[in-house]
């Protein structure tokens, strides 16, 4: 179901994120993102163009890599910072090399935020970095799914359960693909 019509309205700023994952010919995986905002109209920053980023010229276009193994540890990282509004901007982009050696794990979000929140990194690169844990688990889920045995008959507990409604172990989802882990109750009424 799409969203209700909205009232009359004019567009002002667009964000596009794109995020896609990648295997590498040598076992690895590469998950990239790139982050662009547009305005609609002119914008006064003092460091570009004169003075102006014309409409639709990108105010930010930021990219990130990742490249993890299949474990999800962070072997490096790559940030590049082709637009920005500041020329000081660019500056911080190797900072995030200090996820090499971090793990796309729980408390990730937290861990970003300890290592390159504040003046410590970029607001949209740091933004992105949860799409890109997410981009992570998503490309390397296939694998992961297959070497871990995590289908029907498996024994493995999926890493996914009760990591939103959809996987609840109480759930008719489990029940349905992963019964062995399903803790509702199963009892039919006749």
């Amino acid at each position: 179901m799409p969203l209700s019509t909205p009232v009359e309205r004019e567009p002002l700023h667009t964000r596009y994120v794109t995020c896609n994952g990648y295997k590498r010919a040598d076992g690895l995986w590469d998950i990239e993102g790139e982050l662009i905002d547009i305005k609609s109209f002119d914008l006064e920053v003092a460091e570009r163009n004169d003075g102006v980023i014309p409409a639709g010229e990108p105010l930010h276009k930021m990219s990130l890599r990742l490249t993890i193994d299949y474990d999800l540890n962070i072997l490096d990282v790559e940030a590049c910072m082709d637009y920005t509004p500041f020329q000081y901007c660019p500056s911080i982009a190797d900072n995030f090399r200090k996820l090499i050696g971090h793990r796309i794990a729980p408390g990730f979000t937290r861990l970003t935020r300890e290592l390159l929140g504040g003046t410590q990194g970029c607001t949209h690169l740091l933004e992105m970095l949860g799409v890109l844990a997410t981009t992570a688990y998503q490309t390397t889920h296939h694998e992961r799914e297959k070497r871990e045995d995590y289908g029907a008959q498996g024994g493995n507990r999926p890493p996914m359960l009760n990591t939103c409604h959809t996987f609840d172990t109480h759930g008719p989802v489990v029940q349905r693909y992963w019964p062995q882990f399903h803790e509702g109750d199963t009892s039919t009424d006749s």
